[in-house]
Protein backbone atom coordinates (compact mmCIF):
# COMPACT_ATOMS: atom_id res chain seq x y z
CA UNK A 1 0.00 0.00 0.00
CA UNK A 2 1.04 3.67 -0.94
CA UNK A 3 2.36 5.62 2.51
CA UNK A 4 0.05 7.20 4.27
CA UNK A 5 0.36 10.63 4.42
CA UNK A 6 -0.62 11.14 8.00
CA UNK A 7 0.06 8.95 10.97
CA UNK A 8 -1.12 9.12 14.02
CA UNK A 9 0.26 7.91 17.35
CA UNK A 10 -0.32 8.38 21.10
CA UNK A 11 2.10 10.32 23.10
CA UNK A 12 3.00 12.59 26.90
CA UNK A 13 2.04 15.80 25.25
CA UNK A 14 0.17 17.17 21.68
CA UNK A 15 2.61 17.68 18.80
CA UNK A 16 3.01 17.62 14.84
CA UNK A 17 6.22 16.80 12.95
CA UNK A 18 6.50 17.06 9.30
CA UNK A 19 8.67 15.34 7.09
CA UNK A 20 9.33 15.53 3.17
CA UNK A 21 5.69 16.01 3.21
CA UNK A 22 4.37 13.11 5.23
CA UNK A 23 3.33 14.01 8.99
CA UNK A 24 3.25 12.11 11.80
CA UNK A 25 0.73 13.56 14.70
CA UNK A 26 1.07 12.92 18.18
CA UNK A 27 -2.49 12.93 20.65
CA UNK A 28 -2.60 12.35 24.42
CA UNK A 29 -4.06 9.80 26.03
CA UNK A 30 -7.44 11.17 26.19
CA UNK A 31 -7.82 11.23 22.65
CA UNK A 32 -6.87 7.74 21.92
CA UNK A 33 -9.81 6.16 19.75
CA UNK A 34 -12.16 2.99 20.55
CA UNK A 35 -10.03 -0.21 19.74
CA UNK A 36 -12.83 -0.51 16.92
CA UNK A 37 -13.03 -0.49 12.98
CA UNK A 38 -15.60 2.11 14.03
CA UNK A 39 -13.58 3.94 16.41
CA UNK A 40 -10.69 3.82 14.08
CA UNK A 41 -12.35 5.03 11.09
CA UNK A 42 -14.42 7.54 12.43
CA UNK A 43 -10.66 8.86 14.03
CA UNK A 44 -9.48 8.58 10.49
CA UNK A 45 -12.28 11.10 9.00
CA UNK A 46 -11.87 13.39 12.06
CA UNK A 47 -8.36 13.90 12.06
CA UNK A 48 -6.28 12.59 9.26
CA UNK A 49 -5.81 13.09 5.61
CA UNK A 50 -8.84 10.91 4.18
CA UNK A 51 -6.94 8.32 1.99
CA UNK A 52 -9.13 6.34 -0.70
CA UNK A 53 -6.52 3.49 -1.18
CA UNK A 54 -6.60 2.47 2.32
CA UNK A 55 -10.53 2.71 2.94
CA UNK A 56 -10.96 0.56 -0.48
CA UNK A 57 -8.81 -1.73 0.58
CA UNK A 58 -10.28 -1.79 4.38
CA UNK A 59 -14.16 -1.91 2.76
CA UNK A 60 -13.16 -4.56 0.48
CA UNK A 61 -11.49 -6.83 3.53
CA UNK A 62 -13.97 -6.24 6.21
CA UNK A 63 -17.29 -5.40 4.69
CA UNK A 64 -19.92 -3.63 5.13
CA UNK A 65 -21.99 -4.85 8.48
CA UNK A 66 -20.46 -2.77 11.02
CA UNK A 67 -20.85 -0.26 9.17
CA UNK A 68 -24.18 -0.56 8.91
CA UNK A 69 -24.68 -1.22 12.79
CA UNK A 70 -23.18 2.63 13.07
CA UNK A 71 -25.76 3.88 10.96
CA UNK A 72 -28.66 2.28 13.38
CA UNK A 73 -26.29 3.60 16.44
CA UNK A 74 -26.05 7.15 15.08
CA UNK A 75 -28.14 8.26 12.02
CA UNK A 76 -27.80 11.74 12.12
CA UNK A 77 -23.97 11.25 12.65
CA UNK A 78 -21.95 13.60 9.99
CA UNK A 79 -19.15 10.81 9.83
CA UNK A 80 -21.17 7.78 9.72
CA UNK A 81 -22.60 9.11 7.00
CA UNK A 82 -19.71 10.25 5.11
CA UNK A 83 -18.50 6.73 6.17
CA UNK A 84 -21.59 4.98 4.85
CA UNK A 85 -21.06 7.18 1.45
CA UNK A 86 -17.64 6.41 1.11
CA UNK A 87 -18.02 2.94 1.34
CA UNK A 88 -20.44 2.80 -1.50
CA UNK A 89 -18.78 4.78 -3.69
CA UNK A 90 -15.14 2.83 -3.58
CA UNK A 91 -16.87 -0.65 -3.26
CA UNK A 92 -20.04 -0.59 -5.64
CA UNK A 93 -22.11 -2.35 -2.62
CA UNK A 94 -25.28 -0.83 -1.12
CA UNK A 95 -25.53 0.13 2.74
CA UNK A 96 -29.19 0.66 4.03
CA UNK A 97 -30.15 3.93 5.21
CA UNK A 98 -31.95 4.25 8.53
CA UNK A 99 -35.28 5.89 7.85
CA UNK A 100 -34.59 8.47 10.93
CA UNK A 101 -31.13 9.25 8.85
CA UNK A 102 -30.77 13.18 9.39
CA UNK A 103 -28.18 15.91 10.05
CA UNK A 104 -26.54 18.78 7.90
CA UNK A 105 -24.89 18.07 4.69
CA UNK A 106 -21.21 17.02 5.25
CA UNK A 107 -18.58 17.19 2.62
CA UNK A 108 -16.87 13.50 1.77
CA UNK A 109 -13.48 14.80 2.08
CA UNK A 110 -11.84 17.87 3.73
CA UNK A 111 -11.45 20.77 1.32
CA UNK A 112 -8.59 21.92 4.10
CA UNK A 113 -6.93 18.68 3.73
CA UNK A 114 -6.88 17.47 0.53
CA UNK A 115 -7.59 18.58 -3.30
CA UNK A 116 -11.26 18.77 -3.72
CA UNK A 117 -13.86 20.02 -7.38
CA UNK A 118 -13.46 23.49 -7.77
CA UNK A 119 -16.72 25.00 -7.99
CA UNK A 120 -18.98 24.66 -4.90
CA UNK A 121 -21.85 24.83 -7.65
CA UNK A 122 -20.27 21.88 -9.21
CA UNK A 123 -20.64 19.50 -5.98
CA UNK A 124 -23.08 16.98 -6.18
CA UNK A 125 -25.57 16.19 -3.25
CA UNK A 126 -25.72 12.39 -2.55
CA UNK A 127 -29.49 12.33 -0.69
CA UNK A 128 -29.23 9.14 0.66
CA UNK A 129 -26.55 9.90 3.27
CA UNK A 130 -26.89 13.89 3.34
CA UNK A 131 -23.32 14.11 1.96
CA UNK A 132 -21.37 16.52 -0.43
CA UNK A 133 -19.32 14.92 -3.22
CA UNK A 134 -16.85 17.07 -3.53
CA UNK A 135 -14.21 14.08 -4.83
CA UNK A 136 -12.38 15.46 -7.55
CA UNK A 137 -12.75 12.25 -9.95
CA UNK A 138 -14.02 9.14 -9.88
CA UNK A 139 -14.15 5.39 -8.11
CA UNK A 140 -11.92 4.53 -11.42
CA UNK A 141 -9.42 7.14 -10.82
CA UNK A 142 -9.18 9.95 -8.39
CA UNK A 143 -5.75 10.77 -7.34
CA UNK A 144 -4.65 12.44 -3.47
CA UNK A 145 -3.36 16.12 -3.23
CA UNK A 146 -2.63 16.66 0.04
CA UNK A 147 -2.30 20.29 1.02
CA UNK A 148 0.65 21.08 2.67
CA UNK A 149 2.87 24.48 3.20
CA UNK A 150 5.09 23.07 0.62
CA UNK A 151 2.53 22.13 -1.62
CA UNK A 152 0.43 25.60 -1.45
CA UNK A 153 3.85 26.83 -2.84
CA UNK A 154 4.62 24.77 -5.64
CA UNK A 155 1.08 24.74 -7.06
CA UNK A 156 0.92 28.53 -6.68
CA UNK A 157 4.18 29.27 -8.62
CA UNK A 158 3.28 31.87 -11.45
CA UNK A 159 4.26 30.53 -14.37
CA UNK A 160 2.80 33.55 -16.45
CA UNK A 161 4.38 35.81 -13.99
CA UNK A 162 7.77 34.44 -14.21
CA UNK A 163 7.25 34.13 -18.51
CA UNK A 164 6.11 38.10 -18.19
CA UNK A 165 9.92 38.92 -16.86
CA UNK A 166 11.08 36.90 -19.58
CA UNK A 167 9.33 38.65 -21.96
CA UNK A 168 10.32 42.43 -20.31
CA UNK A 169 14.04 41.70 -20.32
CA UNK A 170 14.19 40.16 -23.78
CA UNK A 171 11.32 41.24 -25.89
CA UNK A 172 7.98 39.61 -27.34
CA UNK A 173 9.71 38.92 -30.60
CA UNK A 174 12.70 37.80 -29.45
CA UNK A 175 10.75 34.85 -27.02
CA UNK A 176 8.81 33.71 -29.93
CA UNK A 177 11.80 33.34 -31.96
CA UNK A 178 12.91 30.96 -29.23
CA UNK A 179 9.72 29.06 -29.27
CA UNK A 180 10.78 26.56 -32.46
CA UNK A 181 14.18 25.89 -30.83
CA UNK A 182 12.36 25.15 -27.45
CA UNK A 183 9.80 22.69 -29.31
CA UNK A 184 13.22 20.98 -30.77
CA UNK A 185 14.84 21.06 -27.24
CA UNK A 186 12.00 19.44 -25.60
CA UNK A 187 11.41 16.70 -27.88
CA UNK A 188 15.13 16.02 -28.12
CA UNK A 189 15.52 15.54 -24.50
CA UNK A 190 12.09 13.83 -24.68
CA UNK A 191 14.05 11.09 -26.67
CA UNK A 192 17.25 11.02 -24.15
CA UNK A 193 15.14 10.44 -20.83
CA UNK A 194 13.69 7.13 -23.18
CA UNK A 195 17.73 6.40 -24.26
CA UNK A 196 16.57 7.17 -27.85
CA UNK A 197 18.54 10.59 -28.33
CA UNK A 198 19.99 9.72 -31.76
CA UNK A 199 16.50 8.84 -33.86
CA UNK A 200 16.74 12.35 -35.84
CA UNK A 201 13.53 11.70 -37.73
CA UNK A 202 11.63 10.82 -34.67
CA UNK A 203 12.98 13.99 -32.83
CA UNK A 204 11.74 15.77 -35.69
CA UNK A 205 8.39 14.14 -35.62
CA UNK A 206 7.64 14.74 -32.23
CA UNK A 207 8.50 18.30 -32.64
CA UNK A 208 6.23 18.85 -35.07
CA UNK A 209 3.37 17.39 -32.97
CA UNK A 210 3.85 19.62 -29.94
CA UNK A 211 4.45 22.70 -32.18
CA UNK A 212 0.78 22.07 -33.77
CA UNK A 213 -1.22 19.90 -31.52
CA UNK A 214 -0.51 21.71 -27.91
CA UNK A 215 -3.35 23.04 -26.64
CA UNK A 216 -5.41 21.88 -29.38
CA UNK A 217 -7.92 19.50 -30.54
CA UNK A 218 -9.24 16.51 -27.88
CA UNK A 219 -7.35 15.33 -25.70
CA UNK A 220 -5.51 11.56 -25.46
CA UNK A 221 -8.23 10.10 -23.02
CA UNK A 222 -10.42 8.45 -25.70
CA UNK A 223 -9.86 5.51 -28.03
CA UNK A 224 -9.81 7.21 -31.57
CA UNK A 225 -7.85 10.88 -30.35
CA UNK A 226 -5.26 8.67 -28.77
CA UNK A 227 -5.33 6.55 -31.81
CA UNK A 228 -5.02 10.19 -33.93
CA UNK A 229 -1.85 11.67 -31.51
CA UNK A 230 0.28 7.97 -31.20
CA UNK A 231 -0.24 7.89 -35.23
CA UNK A 232 1.48 11.83 -35.51
CA UNK A 233 4.06 10.56 -32.96
CA UNK A 234 5.10 6.81 -33.93
CA UNK A 235 4.72 7.46 -37.93
CA UNK A 236 3.36 5.33 -40.44
CA UNK A 237 6.26 2.87 -39.85
CA UNK A 238 5.36 0.98 -36.39
CA UNK A 239 5.21 -2.47 -35.45
CA UNK A 240 1.90 -1.61 -33.50
CA UNK A 241 -1.12 -3.02 -35.74
CA UNK A 242 -4.11 -1.29 -33.86
CA UNK A 243 -3.26 2.72 -32.76
CA UNK A 244 -5.25 3.75 -29.35
CA UNK A 245 -6.03 2.18 -26.49
CA UNK A 246 -3.89 -0.97 -26.28
CA UNK A 247 -4.94 -4.07 -25.94
CA UNK A 248 -1.93 -6.28 -24.37
CA UNK A 249 -0.36 -6.48 -20.82
CA UNK A 250 2.38 -4.05 -20.05
CA UNK A 251 5.61 -3.39 -17.73
CA UNK A 252 8.15 -1.49 -17.52
CA UNK A 253 11.42 -2.54 -16.84
CA UNK A 254 14.56 -3.47 -18.24
CA UNK A 255 16.60 -6.45 -19.31
CA UNK A 256 19.94 -7.36 -16.88
CA UNK A 257 21.85 -10.12 -17.76
CA UNK A 258 18.97 -11.98 -19.78
CA UNK A 259 16.30 -11.46 -16.95
CA UNK A 260 13.60 -9.12 -16.53
CA UNK A 261 13.90 -6.33 -13.51
CA UNK A 262 10.72 -4.99 -13.17
CA UNK A 263 9.92 -1.12 -12.22
CA UNK A 264 6.30 -0.95 -12.92
CA UNK A 265 3.05 -3.02 -13.79
CA UNK A 266 0.37 -1.24 -15.44
CA UNK A 267 -3.21 -1.72 -14.95
CA UNK A 268 -4.82 -4.29 -17.32
CA UNK A 269 -6.55 -3.74 -20.73
CA UNK A 270 -10.46 -3.87 -19.26
CA UNK A 271 -9.32 -0.94 -16.50
CA UNK A 272 -7.84 1.47 -18.84
CA UNK A 273 -11.10 3.60 -20.27
CA UNK A 274 -12.65 3.90 -17.21
CA UNK A 275 -9.13 5.24 -15.66
CA UNK A 276 -9.38 7.77 -18.36
CA UNK A 277 -12.50 8.75 -17.99
CA UNK A 278 -11.40 9.54 -14.38
CA UNK A 279 -8.81 11.23 -15.22
CA UNK A 280 -10.69 13.67 -17.88
CA UNK A 281 -13.68 14.02 -15.09
CA UNK A 282 -10.66 15.23 -12.35
CA UNK A 283 -9.30 18.01 -15.26
CA UNK A 284 -12.87 18.79 -15.83
CA UNK A 285 -13.66 18.92 -12.24
CA UNK A 286 -10.30 20.83 -11.23
CA UNK A 287 -11.17 23.80 -14.04
CA UNK A 288 -9.86 27.01 -12.33
CA UNK A 289 -7.55 25.67 -9.89
CA UNK A 290 -3.66 25.62 -10.23
CA UNK A 291 -2.81 24.37 -13.40
CA UNK A 292 0.55 23.22 -12.13
CA UNK A 293 -1.05 21.17 -9.95
CA UNK A 294 -3.68 19.82 -12.94
CA UNK A 295 -0.77 18.93 -15.42
CA UNK A 296 1.24 17.08 -12.96
CA UNK A 297 -1.59 15.11 -12.77
CA UNK A 298 -2.22 14.61 -16.01
CA UNK A 299 1.19 14.00 -17.15
CA UNK A 300 2.28 11.18 -14.53
CA UNK A 301 -1.15 9.92 -13.97
CA UNK A 302 -1.16 8.61 -17.58
CA UNK A 303 2.17 7.20 -17.60
CA UNK A 304 1.05 4.90 -14.59
CA UNK A 305 -2.44 4.29 -16.65
CA UNK A 306 0.14 3.53 -19.22
CA UNK A 307 -2.51 3.23 -21.85
CA UNK A 308 -0.91 2.69 -25.10
CA UNK A 309 1.47 0.00 -26.54
CA UNK A 310 3.99 2.54 -27.32
CA UNK A 311 4.21 5.96 -27.13
CA UNK A 312 3.32 6.26 -23.25
CA UNK A 313 6.41 8.34 -22.30
CA UNK A 314 6.23 10.94 -24.94
CA UNK A 315 2.46 11.40 -24.15
CA UNK A 316 3.21 11.80 -21.06
CA UNK A 317 5.51 14.83 -21.46
CA UNK A 318 3.57 16.37 -24.19
CA UNK A 319 0.91 16.56 -21.53
CA UNK A 320 2.70 19.15 -19.16
CA UNK A 321 2.66 21.58 -22.18
CA UNK A 322 -0.74 20.86 -23.37
CA UNK A 323 -2.41 21.53 -20.08
CA UNK A 324 -0.48 24.57 -19.55
CA UNK A 325 -1.40 25.86 -22.30
CA UNK A 326 -5.01 25.42 -22.14
CA UNK A 327 -5.30 26.39 -18.64
CA UNK A 328 -3.29 29.93 -20.34
CA UNK A 329 -0.48 30.01 -18.50
CA UNK A 330 2.20 29.65 -21.97
CA UNK A 331 1.19 31.62 -24.63
CA UNK A 332 1.83 30.14 -27.96
CA UNK A 333 4.02 28.81 -29.30
CA UNK A 334 5.75 28.91 -26.25
CA UNK A 335 7.04 25.28 -25.39
CA UNK A 336 8.90 24.78 -22.16
CA UNK A 337 11.84 22.49 -22.29
CA UNK A 338 10.49 20.34 -19.38
CA UNK A 339 12.21 17.28 -20.49
CA UNK A 340 15.94 19.12 -20.92
CA UNK A 341 15.70 19.92 -17.01
CA UNK A 342 15.26 16.60 -16.50
CA UNK A 343 18.44 15.25 -18.44
CA UNK A 344 20.27 18.48 -17.58
CA UNK A 345 22.53 16.45 -14.60
CA UNK A 346 22.39 12.99 -13.11
CA UNK A 347 20.84 14.70 -9.93
CA UNK A 348 17.49 16.19 -11.70
CA UNK A 349 17.23 12.43 -13.75
CA UNK A 350 17.42 10.62 -10.13
CA UNK A 351 14.78 13.07 -8.83
CA UNK A 352 12.47 12.36 -11.66
CA UNK A 353 12.94 8.77 -11.16
CA UNK A 354 12.56 9.06 -7.59
CA UNK A 355 9.15 11.12 -8.21
CA UNK A 356 8.47 7.76 -10.29
CA UNK A 357 9.18 5.80 -7.81
CA UNK A 358 6.68 7.22 -4.86
CA UNK A 359 3.91 4.80 -7.17
CA UNK A 360 5.73 2.36 -8.51
CA UNK A 361 8.18 0.59 -5.19
CA UNK A 362 5.29 0.08 -3.51
CA UNK A 363 3.32 -1.24 -5.82
CA UNK A 364 5.76 -3.71 -6.69
CA UNK A 365 6.67 -4.21 -3.93
CA UNK A 366 3.15 -5.76 -3.22
CA UNK A 367 2.74 -7.45 -6.42
CA UNK A 368 6.07 -8.76 -7.44
CA UNK A 369 5.46 -12.43 -6.72
CA UNK A 370 2.43 -12.29 -9.21
CA UNK A 371 4.59 -11.47 -11.96
CA UNK A 372 5.96 -14.47 -14.09
CA UNK A 373 7.67 -15.15 -17.86
CA UNK A 374 5.57 -18.44 -19.42
CA UNK A 375 7.28 -19.91 -21.64
CA UNK A 376 4.56 -19.31 -24.20
CA UNK A 377 4.49 -16.11 -26.58
CA UNK A 378 0.87 -14.92 -26.83
CA UNK A 379 0.31 -12.42 -29.71
CA UNK A 380 -1.90 -9.59 -29.14
CA UNK A 381 -4.85 -7.68 -31.30
CA UNK A 382 -2.59 -4.28 -31.11
CA UNK A 383 0.94 -6.35 -32.62
CA UNK A 384 2.36 -6.96 -29.66
CA UNK A 385 4.04 -10.55 -28.63
CA UNK A 386 4.48 -11.25 -24.82
CA UNK A 387 5.20 -13.93 -22.49
CA UNK A 388 4.09 -11.48 -19.22
CA UNK A 389 2.11 -13.11 -17.13
CA UNK A 390 0.22 -11.14 -14.19
CA UNK A 391 -2.71 -11.95 -11.75
CA UNK A 392 -2.53 -9.31 -9.11
CA UNK A 393 -4.58 -6.96 -10.76
CA UNK A 394 -7.25 -7.33 -7.85
CA UNK A 395 -3.96 -6.52 -5.10
CA UNK A 396 -2.93 -3.47 -7.24
CA UNK A 397 -5.82 -1.87 -8.24
CA UNK A 398 -6.60 0.44 -5.09
CA UNK A 399 -2.86 1.69 -5.80
CA UNK A 400 -3.57 2.76 -9.59
CA UNK A 401 -6.50 4.06 -8.89
CA UNK A 402 -5.97 6.49 -5.99
CA UNK A 403 -2.15 7.49 -6.35
CA UNK A 404 -0.79 10.52 -3.68
CA UNK A 405 0.68 12.98 -6.14
CA UNK A 406 1.10 15.33 -4.02
CA UNK A 407 4.86 14.40 -4.37
CA UNK A 408 4.41 14.48 -8.21
CA UNK A 409 3.38 18.59 -7.97
CA UNK A 410 6.05 19.11 -5.70
CA UNK A 411 8.74 17.99 -8.14
CA UNK A 412 6.96 19.64 -11.29
CA UNK A 413 6.99 22.80 -9.90
CA UNK A 414 10.62 22.85 -9.75
CA UNK A 415 11.61 21.56 -13.02
CA UNK A 416 9.21 24.51 -14.18
CA UNK A 417 10.76 27.39 -12.45
CA UNK A 418 14.35 26.11 -13.67
CA UNK A 419 12.60 25.75 -16.72
CA UNK A 420 11.71 29.15 -17.54
CA UNK A 421 14.40 30.72 -15.37
CA UNK A 422 17.43 28.35 -16.57
CA UNK A 423 17.03 26.92 -20.10
CA UNK A 424 14.37 29.52 -21.50
CA UNK A 425 16.66 32.53 -20.11
CA UNK A 426 19.85 30.84 -21.53
CA UNK A 427 17.80 30.38 -25.50
CA UNK A 428 16.93 33.66 -25.04
CA UNK A 429 20.40 35.28 -24.19
CA UNK A 430 21.75 33.05 -26.85
CA UNK A 431 19.19 34.06 -29.53
CA UNK A 432 19.80 37.84 -28.12
CA UNK A 433 23.57 37.99 -28.12
CA UNK A 434 23.91 35.40 -31.38
CA UNK A 435 21.53 38.59 -33.30
CA UNK A 436 24.23 40.94 -31.76
CA UNK A 437 26.81 39.21 -32.86
CA UNK A 438 25.65 38.61 -36.53
CA UNK A 439 25.23 42.05 -36.99
CA UNK A 440 28.44 43.04 -35.36
CA UNK A 441 30.13 40.94 -38.19
CA UNK A 442 27.97 42.45 -41.05
CA UNK A 443 29.16 45.37 -39.87
CA UNK A 444 32.55 44.78 -40.89
CA UNK A 445 32.09 42.81 -44.04
CA UNK A 446 28.77 42.53 -45.48
CA UNK A 447 27.82 39.18 -45.83
CA UNK A 448 24.31 37.06 -46.05
CA UNK A 449 23.42 35.44 -42.73
CA UNK A 450 23.76 31.83 -43.06
CA UNK A 451 27.72 33.05 -44.03
CA UNK A 452 27.89 34.97 -40.47
CA UNK A 453 26.22 32.36 -38.89
CA UNK A 454 29.25 30.22 -40.81
CA UNK A 455 31.98 32.32 -39.89
CA UNK A 456 30.98 32.54 -35.52
CA UNK A 457 30.74 28.74 -35.64
CA UNK A 458 34.43 28.89 -36.96
CA UNK A 459 35.33 31.10 -34.49
CA UNK A 460 34.20 29.13 -31.57
CA UNK A 461 35.43 25.83 -33.25
CA UNK A 462 39.12 27.19 -33.33
CA UNK A 463 39.31 29.54 -30.61
CA UNK A 464 39.42 32.49 -32.65
CA UNK A 465 42.10 31.23 -35.11
CA UNK A 466 40.99 32.46 -38.62
CA UNK A 467 40.65 28.36 -40.38
CA UNK A 468 42.32 27.89 -43.97
CA UNK A 469 39.10 26.26 -45.16
CA UNK A 470 37.21 29.50 -44.20
CA UNK A 471 39.69 31.93 -45.33
CA UNK A 472 39.42 30.02 -49.11
CA UNK A 473 35.40 30.06 -48.73
CA UNK A 474 35.70 33.72 -47.80
CA UNK A 475 38.74 35.42 -49.31
CA UNK A 476 37.85 38.84 -47.75
CA UNK A 477 38.80 37.65 -44.44
CA UNK A 478 42.53 36.92 -45.01
CA UNK A 479 42.82 40.88 -45.87
CA UNK A 480 45.53 43.04 -43.51
CA UNK A 481 43.61 43.44 -39.86
CA UNK A 482 39.82 42.81 -41.25
CA UNK A 483 39.83 39.32 -38.70
CA UNK A 484 41.52 41.22 -36.03
CA UNK A 485 38.62 43.69 -36.56
CA UNK A 486 36.01 40.94 -36.97
CA UNK A 487 37.07 39.24 -33.71
CA UNK A 488 37.16 42.63 -32.11
CA UNK A 489 33.60 43.17 -33.05
CA UNK A 490 32.31 40.05 -31.69
CA UNK A 491 33.60 40.06 -28.32
CA UNK A 492 32.32 43.80 -27.97
CA UNK A 493 29.22 41.66 -28.56
CA UNK A 494 29.54 40.33 -25.52
CA UNK A 495 29.22 36.30 -26.60
CA UNK A 496 32.93 35.72 -27.80
CA UNK A 497 33.47 32.09 -26.27
CA UNK A 498 30.14 32.27 -25.92
CA UNK A 499 27.34 29.12 -26.63
CA UNK A 500 27.91 29.60 -30.57
CA UNK A 501 28.18 25.93 -31.68
CA UNK A 502 25.49 24.07 -30.13
CA UNK A 503 22.96 26.30 -31.58
CA UNK A 504 24.36 26.86 -35.38
CA UNK A 505 25.10 23.36 -35.39
CA UNK A 506 21.66 22.33 -35.15
CA UNK A 507 19.84 21.88 -38.44
CA UNK A 508 16.27 22.71 -37.67
CA UNK A 509 14.48 23.62 -40.14
CA UNK A 510 10.53 24.58 -38.75
CA UNK A 511 7.31 23.58 -40.35
CA UNK A 512 5.49 25.87 -42.98
CA UNK A 513 4.34 28.54 -40.79
CA UNK A 514 6.64 28.09 -37.74
CA UNK A 515 9.18 30.71 -36.55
Amino acid sequence: MGRLPVLSQIGGRRKSEVADGYRLETYVETMRPEPTLVGHLQFHLRHEVVHLEFLQRLFLKEGGEQLQTWLFRSPTGGYARRAAFLYEWLTGETLHAPENLGGNYADAIDDEASMVLASPDRIVKNSKWRVNDNLPGTRFFCPLIVKTDALAGAENLDVSGMLGVLQAEFGEELLMRAAAWMTLRESKASFLIEGEADQSTRIQRFADVMARRTGLGEQPFTDAAMAELQRDILGDLTTITRLGIRQSPVFVGETVRYQEKLHYVAPPVEDLQSMLDGLKVFLERTQGQSAVTRSAVAAFAFVYIHPMADGNGRLHRFLINDILRRDGVIPDPVILPVSAVITADPGERRAYDQVLDSVSNPLMSAVVDRVSFSGNHTAYPDGVTSNFEFDGDDLARPMWRYPNMSPHVMYLSKVIHRTINEQMREEARYLRDHHRARLAVKEVVEMPDHQADRLLRSIEQNKGALSNVLAKEMPVLAKEGVWEMILAAVENAHIAGGPIKAHVDQQYKPAPGKR
